[in-house]
């Protein structure tokens, strides 16, 4: 079972640069998938970007696609999100999950480990 851990967030503003780690403990995260998804009040989670297990693979929501970078380090159980050109519409809950299989998915359903999440809050 792999248990993760989101840090980085943060107060930025507006066209700032944050990144996100996700720490992740257990054997099997290597093998797995990995995906970021994101949360603002009142709305539903929505994918932001993920992984697949090789970390040659990446796929990105078109909201953020050419401003985050998605990337993994199997070595150091980790995974990362890199936001550059960061908008207020960026504020939210950010959460780390680990897929069910070795390859990506934009769908929640897909993800069996979520992390408690890490506040990202970008002023205008």
């Amino acid at each position: 079972q792999v248990q993760l851990v989101e840090s980085g967030g943060g107060l930025v503003q507006a066209g700032g640069s944050l990144r996100l780690s996700c720490a992740a403990s257990g054997r099997t995260f290597s093998s797995l998938g990995m995906g970021w998804f994101r949360q603002a009040p009142g709305k539903e989670r929505e994918f932001v970007a993920a992984i697949t297990w090789t970390g040659l693979s990446t796929h990105y929501a078109d909201s953020v696609k050419g401003r985050f970078t998605i990337s993994r380090d199997n070595a150091k159980n980790t995974v990362y999100l890199q936001m550059n050109g960061l908008k207020p519409e960026d504020t939210a809950v950010y959460y780390c999950a680990a897929a069910r299989g070795p390859g990506y998915s934009d769908s929640v359903y897909q993800y069996s480990t979520w992390g408690q999440g890490t506040q990202v809050t970008v002023s205008s």
